[in-house]
């Protein structure tokens, strides 16, 4: 069983800058996918950003080139965030997936689940 943790989320401005991380509690070497999602209450949790084998990454249209996601080592993912916009409110949600996902973006196919952490953006 894999645990996943989160961390950075806070209160920041528009146009700030913050960063995620999501710590794994074993070694990750088993973990192909590791991804971000995002959810605001009432909806849907959304796509956010994905990284598997390879460096290869994945990122939504509504982040795409203000965010980055990165697996720094075998146990820590993160998420850096820059030009934060207010619709970037959400719980933030690190995921990760040991067998082969053929759509990085659909959130049913993960495996592992952390507790979220929360990030506002004010204006």
């Amino acid at each position: 069983q894999v645990q996943l943790v989160e961390s950075g989320g806070g209160l920041v401005q528009a146009g700030d800058s913050l960063r995620l991380s999501c710590a794994t509690s074993d070694s990750t070497l088993s973990i192909v996918f590791m991804a971000w999602f995002r959810q605001v209450p009432g909806k849907e949790r959304e796509f956010v950003a994905a990284t598997w084998t390879g460096g290869i990454t994945k990122y939504s249209d509504s982040v795409k080139g203000r965010f980055t996601i990165s697996r720094d080592n075998a146990n820590t993912l993160s998420l850096q965030m820059n030009s934060l916009k207010l619709e970037d409110t959400a719980v933030y949600y690190c995921a990760a997936g040991q067998g082969v996902i053929f759509n990085p973006s659909l959130a049913r196919d993960y495996d592992y689940w952390g507790q979220g952490t929360q990030v506002t953006v004010s204006s």
